[in-house]
């Protein structure tokens, strides 16, 4: 049994490699980061979640594919069984009292229900919807279920205006920020902040929320993701119409990973309620990781409301900002290690190396603070070396969008965009369609299913068969490798 175990959990880290390959780091780390092999056997694999919103999730949309690249590890793979973490909790026993009360029968409802993009076997997803489904017969369980909407998510303390560094890259989202916060009549409406990712969106939404939740106005911050949760599980325990009138109760709502909101019934209504806020001056702040255009997975509908309002970019900050980062933030660790110096050289070393984001450079002072307070040592510039040797890039690569390779592609080889989106299959639109999906996959870190959504709903086996099939003539075709060459430097220029 012991062997077994080892080769399936074996099979499990190379099943899930491949998943994150296929699928891209955001969406395997969003669905099967909390996925746990159980056990594997009679051609049967058991994996594990923590929520039942997420067991219907895999089950919906990525079961066959989780058979597929099974059956790739283990031949006699032929069914995924997924089972929910600590789902056979016991019930809370009801009061003798209540024995004698006739608790009003919820209708029956049939075990593969689909709500538009959920498959759902209509139990219980969390805590809140536990409480509903157990109390049924309460007539105060809706309005329960719609006051766990005011929760909200937890807010991180650190996340403030105070602890918010301005610069160059950040100052426009900041003042749009502070302008929401302080109460002001509404002049733009959704505000909507995108950014890669440890560039500081998530820190002005919370330092926001944190603001105007000390006013007394009601405020709500959600991740995309908890929406979805919320939603589901209003759904389940019969309160979606108290859910959707207390949203729109809300002063102030903040949606944060807009880029995870799947769904079409979620979508629809997050559409509902963000026009009812609109319409009634209620502000709206969203944060994704691009622009509303490049959301793909969103309704059009969606997209247009997102747009319509101020959309704000937080771009990756410039040597001087990143040198204020660490000098705030080496003086906000001398306030618990008041032996904690960091010498100005290598402060500057830090700054211009550890290039990518906000959150990278506070991970590199952690590190040299973990080195100074672990081994007594003073920070000099070889260990600063040596402790971030796998943060160091001595540049940093421009950032290339699938929208700059559509737009590169289509005038060298002079076809529109609309021709590489279609559906036409003439050798002269094929060649550059192929070609520009191939340097979507190697030149962005987007998955296949999403380069192939953005090239006309395409499915990703389409996009992998391009990216195959120019890999294998670049091998031999030296013309083509050429021209692959010159459109990667067009893209990095």
């Amino acid at each position: 049994m012991q062997v077994q175990e080892a080769i399936g959990s074996e099979h499990w880290n190379r099943v899930k490699k491949r998943l994150r390959a296929e699928l891209g780091e955001d969406v395997f780390s969003s669905w099967f980061a909390r996925v746990d092999l159980e056990d594997h056997s009679d051609g049967t694999v058991r994996l594990s979640v923590p929520t039942r919103f997420l067991k219907q999730w895999i089950q919906s949309h990525y079961n066959d594919q989780l058979v597929g690249l099974w059956k790739g590890e283990c031949e006699g793979v032929h069914r995924i069984e997924l089972t929910v973490r600590g789902a056979m909790r016991p019930r809370p026993i009801a009061p003798p009292a209540a024995k004698t009360l006739a608790a009003p029968k919820r209708p029956k409802v049939s075990g593969d229900t689909r709500l538009e993009g959920f498959t759902t076997s209509h139990p219980v997803v969390d805590a809140q919807a536990a409480t509903a489904a157990v109390g049924v017969g309460r007539p105060d369980s809706s309005l329960e279920a719609s006051r766990d909407v005011f929760q909200g998510a937890a807010l991180d303390p650190k996340y403030t205006f105070e602890t918010f560094v301005e610069g160059d890259s950040n100052g426009l989202a900041l003042a749009a920020a502070r302008q929401v916060a302080s109460g002001s009549p509404v002049t733009f409406n959704p505000l909507y902040l995108h950014a890669a990712v440890g560039l500081g969106k998530t820190h002005l939404m919370q330092a926001v929320a944190a603001k105007v939740r000390g006013s007394g106005r009601k405020v709500l911050y959600l991740t995309a993701e908890h929406f979805m949760y919320r939603f589901v599980a209003a759904l389940k325990a019969q309160s979606a119409l108290a859910f959707k009138e207390t949203l729109r109760t809300i002063d102030l709502l903040l949606i944060d990973d807009m880029q995870f909101l799947h769904g079409k019934q979620v979508q629809q209504e997050f559409c509902h309620t963000l026009n009812a806020l609109i319409d009634g001056a209620r502000q709206v702040i969203v944060a994704a990781d691009r622009a509303p255009s490049e959301l793909d997975t969103l309704d059009d509908r969606v997209r247009s409301r997102l747009s319509g309002g101020l959309v704000v970019g937080i771009q990756e900050p410039d040597f001087n900002l990143r040198r204020n980062i660490l000098t705030t933030r080496v003086t906000q660790a001398q306030r618990t290690y008041s032996n904690f110096e960091v010498p100005e050289g290598v402060l500057d070393y830090v700054a211009r190396h550890v290039v990518s984001s906000g959150r990278d450079l506070e991970g590199a002072l952690n590190r040299l603070i973990a080195h100074n307070q672990l081994t007594n040592q003073p920070i000099t510039q070889d260990m600063a070396e040596m402790t971030l040797r796998d943060l160091i890039r001595t540049s940093e690569p421009r950032r290339v969008k699938i929208e700059d390779i559509q737009r590169v592609v289509s005038k060298h080889y002079n076809v529109t965009k609309a021709d590489l989106l279609s559906a036409r299959r003439t050798r002269t639109i094929v060649r550059p369609r192929q070609i520009a999906m191939y340097l979507a996959k190697v030149m962005t870190p987007r998955s296949l299913p999403e380069i192939g959504r953005r090239f006309g709903n395409r499915d990703h086996t389409t996009v992998l068969h391009a990216v195959r099939k120019i890999e294998e003539m670049a091998r031999t075709d030296t013309g083509l490798s050429q021209e692959l060459e010159l459109l990667k430097r067009m893209l990095d220029a």
